[in-house]
């Protein structure tokens, strides 16, 4: 059952990811999304089972949907595993 986290706090993980991890955005969609040709990543939504993304990709915005792998209590646990992902594919 997917529990939604408040519009607030979805907003505030975004706008920071957006602003200060952009690129970690863009390796979120190639490889999580397996999506190879984006140029730019924006997060626009996050909740307890994933997030959404909107990915530009030969010259066209879509969306992406990349779930989590289990479901997430609140936002410390979604900024732990945001953490963890990235750590788990550069390694």
């Amino acid at each position: 059952m997917s529990t939604a986290f408040p519009a607030e706090v979805s907003d505030r993980i975004c706008k920071h990811m957006n602003k200060d991890h952009a690129d970690s955005v863009v390796f979120y969609a190639t490889e999580y999304g397996g999506i190879t040709d984006v140029t730019a990543a924006e997060m626009v939504k996050i909740d307890s089972q994933g997030m959404d993304l909107s990915i530009q990709t030969n010259g066209t915005t879509q969306p992406l949907r990349i779930n989590f792998d289990h479901e997430l209590a609140d936002a410390k646990e979604a900024h732990h595993v945001l953490v963890e992902m990235l750590k788990l594919t550069k390694e």
